[in-house]
């Protein structure tokens, strides 16, 4: 199988396509002849040796896929060869072939095309469990999302007005926050123009924003402090902007704000079927036109590199996937 390989730590140049053995089926394992592959953040701090989760090299890079069953363990229960599924990985997805654990394969919504199913269940997946179950955003609460055009900016804006809250996303220029205005925010602030603190007090009537969705740390977090209502809470979903805050506690104890650090993938094992729900639900809004997943570039195996390069660039509207076959 072809398969994009990181033979050793460093950037995404020493990224290369070479031809390997097919993965071995496990207990417990699917194969899937993946389709398409999303792109993430976290693929730049893996190959890099800076994610949570580290790989030794050499190892294939790739969280999550979109693809068809080939075959399934003797133990596996639940799922079939030929369905159409999705999975989540804790790497090897920028491949022609992978093994994924049962628990981790979830079968597509017959309208989802292979594309927007590579790129759909990290963001939204990451959206919805950390809005709902950990911050518990409330329907008539107002939310802020930063980087609000990113791919899981722009899930965070449609699941919240989803919920029913009222959503001011924030991004960096005009054309980024038409995006988001166009995907369900009802308010939009540019950061490169104004003030983040200063807008959202005023957007709200001096009161500020009842959950921060942040996937952007460094200075936008400090903001988020001071844009933020007493008893209010602050999602810590990434660091993006490379910058790891240092939260001063006196803040959070005069105002009674709740900082949530929230790592999605370790829900994986923690409580799958919580997540297996929240995808139900995901699914379900999908099929009723409430989500309208942006994939705004769709780039070949041979271009995994160029992909980390563009998001680690801030380039990227949306979502990036690699398609594979």
């Amino acid at each position: 199988m072809r398969a994009v390989l990181c033979r050793a730590l460093g950037d995404e140049s020493g990224l290369t396509v070479v031809d390997l053995p097919s993965p071995p089926l496990r207990a417990g394992g699917v194969r899937i002849a993946v389709q398409a592959a999303g792109v993430n953040f976290a693929d730049g701090l893996l190959i890099a040796g800076k994610y949570q989760e580290k790989q030794t090299p050499p190892f294939i890079p790739g969280f999550e896929v979109s693809g068809r069953v080939i075959e399934i363990a003797p133990d596996v229960v639940g799922v079939t060869p030929g369905e159409r599924v999705l999975a989540v990985l804790d790497a090897g997805g920028f491949a022609e072939e992978v093994v994924a654990r049962v628990e981790d394969v979830h079968r597509l919504p017959s309208t989802m095309d292979w594309i927007t199913a590579a790129g759909f269940p990290i963001v939204y997946g990451t959206s919805h469990h950390s809005l709902t179950a950990k911050a518990g955003l409330r329907g008539g609460e107002t939310l802020v999302v930063h980087g609000a055009a990113g791919g899981v900016g722009l899930s965070a804006v449609e699941i919240g007005h989803a919920q029913g809250a009222t959503v001011i996303a924030i991004a960096g220029g005009p054309d980024k926050v038409a995006v988001a205005m166009e995907h369900g925010a009802h308010h939009g602030i540019d950061y490169r123009t104004e003030d983040i603190r200063e807008a959202v007090k005023a957007l709200t009537g001096g009161r500020g924003a009842d959950v921060v969705y942040d996937p952007v740390g460094g200075a936008v977090f400090d903001a988020s402090l001071r844009a933020t209502a007493p008893n209010g809470r602050i999602l810590s979903i990434g660091f993006a902007s490379g910058v790891v805050p240092q939260i001063p506690a006196n803040i959070l104890l005069v105002k009674n704000l709740t900082v949530i650090g929230y790592h999605w993938g370790a829900f994986r094992r923690l409580d799958p079927a919580a997540l297996r729900h929240s995808f139900e639900t995901l699914f379900d809004w999908f099929e009723a036109g409430k989500l309208r997943p942006v994939v705004s570039r769709t780039l070949p195996l041979e271009s995994a590199a160029e992909a980390i390069s563009l998001l680690k660039g801030r380039q990227a509207t949306g979502k990036l996937v690699l398609a594979v076959r």
